[in-house]
């Protein structure tokens, strides 16, 4: 297969499943009926509640909702041969992913701008409402740790067993870490202009343009600072810290809305690879199917469900339903926004997938396999230096892909923090109620933003700096849980409001299935494991964790059920 015919045939499915699939979505769902103002106009309160352009927030979902996952998911997911792998993303971004992230979207816009823990707290039960919202925030605190831990791990100076500073080691890190500094500095500086200065978007867009050009030249010829790994967790603290609380327009959009242009320039430099280079996938080195049980060395691994939580937000994540319904449905500007952004969001991110695919291939024949940023940056500028005349500039695109990947985890770990907080805060609201309406007692500390955000934080941090990596492993099957719980709490809402809610059905039975076949088989092998003899806690930890969670799994989808064929149904 050429890689060029691989993108094509790819773009064309997904272009047609936008057109015409999300167009009939619309109309089953009857967005854009209303004439009502969004909540970021009815409940605007220049923190949480902004109005956003369009542009503007869908740099900021774009880049909330991809980050590294449509990268590290296919190659992951790569042992199974190129074509599953293709296929899963394509039926899965239009069928289950983009329904499931507009679906959220819609239903947060009706229920004021809340999470889906508030849809499922105003269509099914309050006890359901905490179960879900005790589980997405455990999922967000493992999100915090882990990209904590990524970010300072990426930014911390390399010291040799003496102690000693090996500086030519660490110059990357460093590198990385002062453009990554110098990039929040200019959105603040971006959001001032266009919020407070009115300056205009399109001058604004391309001031901020060469602002990251000309920041990512200093940062790859200046950059003082050799900090450790553990220094950099605390100062990342701090920064969620205070990214989480401030106003989404001095920070969250603004930087979000540039970050988006790096992903842009992640996919043009991408499409200009395939184009110009257009490899054939060697079938040797990437064969189209490896068969339904692979062994990798590291044991059996099975097509069903592994494909299914690997890839997960090239083609569906649960994360996708709290960034929807946690910061985006409290900045759209109109309903009409909502398919672009959510349903067209969600595609872009497959057409990021399928790239990578086509990185995976080339970087197999070109010797890029150490770790997914090797893979994917390695494969990438490798094909664009195959393009006669582009030779030399191999080793420049490799350094600003990785640059630009690296610059994501940050972007997601700033958003996962704001989503945990306003988790936090909902898990002690009665139906119906928002923060505004907690007055007195106890409530109102514990849905205070600060008190909300500071407990996070310490936590989050605190996992990240000690054994987050041991239960890590369960997070593909807790992502894919919270998807087909967002799947069928807004399934449950468009039923009991007399809309069509039939296209939730199978995708949320799907990835509820999947889920606990997955958890099962973690179960198996974590009991296996302790067997052995010699385990430390996270094993144990993993087989709890796992046997919880498909409890949980259970409770909820027999209430989803009650709610969805039960003869009394509650009105939204």
């Amino acid at each position: 297969m050429n890689t060029l015919l691989l993108v094509i045939i790819a773009v064309a499915i997904l272009l047609c499943g936008y057109i015409f699939y999300g167009r009939w979505l619309c109309k089953q769902w009857g967005v854009g009926e209303s004439k009502e103002l969004t909540p970021a106009h009815t409940m605007e309160d220049g923190v949480d509640y902004v109005p956003a352009k369009a542009p503007v927030l869908m740099g900021h979902h774009f880049s909330s909702i991809a980050g590294a996952g449509p990268i590290t998911g296919p190659i992951n997911a790569a042992l199974f041969g190129w074509l599953p792998v293709v296929l899963w993303i394509l039926v899965g971004g239009i069928f289950f992913g983009g329904v499931h992230d507009f679906g959220a979207l819609f239903a947060s816009l009706r229920h004021k701008g809340q999470s889906i823990g508030e849809v499922i707290s105003a269509n099914m039960s309050k006890r359901a409402k905490r179960l879900f919202l005790i589980f997405a925030y455990l999922t967000l605190l493992l999100v915090v740790a882990a990209f904590a831990s990524i970010v300072a791990t990426t930014f911390g100076a390399k010291f040799d067993e003496a102690g000693v500073l090996d500086k030519a080691a660490s110059a990357s890190n460093a590198s990385v870490a002062m453009v990554s500094l110098l990039f929040i500095l200019i959105a603040i500086v971006f959001g001032f202009c266009v919020y407070r200065r009115n300056m205009s978007m399109a001058v604004s867009t391309v001031l901020g343009i060469v602002a990251i050009i000309a920041i990512m030249a200093i940062g790859m010829n200046f950059h003082p600072l050799y900090l450790s790994t553990n220094t950099w967790m605390i100062i990342v603290g701090i920064y969620i810290a205070i990214a989480s609380v401030a106003p989404v327009w001095i920070l969250l959009q603004p930087r979000d809305y540039l970050s988006s242009f790096l992903l842009y320039a992640m996919l043009a430099i991408a499409f200009i690879g395939v184009i110009g280079a257009h490899p054939n996938i060697d079938p040797e080195l990437f064969p189209a199917f490896t068969g339904f049980a692979v062994d990798n060395g590291n044991g059996v691994q099975y097509l069903f469900p592994i494909l299914f939580t690997t890839v997960a937000c090239g083609a569906i994540s649960g994360f996708h339903s709290l960034v929807s319904s946690g910061t985006t449905s409290k900045q759209l500007d109109k309903e009409s926004d909502a398919k672009p952004i959510a349903y067209g969001g969600m595609l872009l991110e497959c057409v990021l997938a399928v790239l990578t695919v086509c990185a995976i291939a080339y970087a197999r024949q070109t010797g890029h396999t150490a770790g997914a940023t090797d893979i994917f940056a390695g494969g990438i500028a490798a094909m664009v230096a195959a393009i006669p005349g582009l030779a030399g500039l191999e080793n420049i695109l490799y350094t600003l892909l990785i640059l630009t990947y690296s610059a994501f985890c940050l972007t997601s770990l700033d958003t996962a923090t704001r989503l945990a907080r306003f988790m936090f805060q909902e898990f002690w609201l009665e139906p119906g109620q928002t923060v505004n309406d907690v007055k007195e007692g106890y409530k109102k500390l514990l849905v205070n933003p600060y008190f909300a955000t500071a407990i996070t934080v310490v936590i989050g941090i605190l996992l990240g700096m000690t054994g987050y990596a041991k239960i890590w492993g369960l997070f593909g099957s807790a992502n894919q849980l919270l998807a087909g719980l967002g799947l069928l709490a807004v399934a449950t809402w468009l039923g009991n409001i007399g809309r069509n809610n039939k296209m939730f059905l199978f995708p949320m039975a799907f990835m509820m299935v999947v889920t606990i076949c997955s958890l099962v088989l973690t179960v198996k092998n974590q009991v296996g494991i302790i067997s052995a003899g010699g385990a430390d806690w996270g094993p144990y930890a993993q087989a709890i964790l796992a046997v919880l969670l498909i409890l949980l799994a259970i409770l909820l989808v027999i209430e989803g059920v009650q709610t969805l064929f039960g003869k009394q149904k509650k009105t939204a």
